[in-house]
């Protein structure tokens, strides 16, 4: 058996795994953005500091953007039209919240963004904790959520047409080929 020394990500035929794996590198990210706080009162400016923050930006920049479109365009919907009873209603409770808190957050990560590009560039050392606390606390309660009652849905509720339908949306707006093609 060969032990990898890199984390895989799921394959897009296993959609709920990739937007797991998805939180669980949004969790990364925040805990980067954690750890710049005390290393920059200590140390101030530096490369290594200067690279974390562009690794958050290239995530909350672009992968994030593709995850939060996965639920809104694919799953949510697909969920919608597939949910009945209880499901329904829970779901009919949840969306819209969901879509207010990827709202805030879209908003509370501008802040932060602006905050990051200057420490990025060597400009700053002004990482907010304040606002670094709000984004985090926003998006661990948000991915809570979606992991207590949206993915366990989907895995209860949806057929394997369903799970591939999701996978292969996920693929082209990643511009990756669709499961069959080459």
């Amino acid at each position: 058996m060969v032990n990898s020394l890199f984390e895989t990500a799921p394959d897009f035929d296993q959609p709920i795994a990739v937007l797991k794996h998805c939180h669980d590198r949004i969790r990364k990210q925040i805990g980067t953005m954690q750890k710049l706080l005390p290393h920059l009162s200590e140390h101030g400016q530096g490369i290594e500091v200067q690279q974390a923050a562009t690794a958050v930006l290239r995530y909350f920049n672009s992968a994030a953007h593709h995850h939060h479109a996965d639920e809104e365009q694919d799953l949510l919907p697909m969920l919608e039209a597939t949910a009945k009873g209880e499901d329904a209603v829970l779901l009919n409770t949840l969306l819209p919240e969901i879509m207010s808190e990827h709202q805030k957050m879209e908003v509370a990560w501008l802040v932060l963004d602006q905050q990051l590009k200057e420490i990025a560039s060597g400009t700053s050392s002004d990482l907010s904790a304040e606002d670094v606390t709000r984004f985090s606390e926003m998006y661990t309660a948000h991915m809570e959520k979606e992991e207590t009652h949206i993915a366990p849905m989907a895995k209860r509720l949806f057929s394997n047409e369903q799970m591939h339908r999701l996978g292969n949306a996920m693929r082209l707006r990643r511009g990756i080929a669709s499961s069959g093609e080459k």
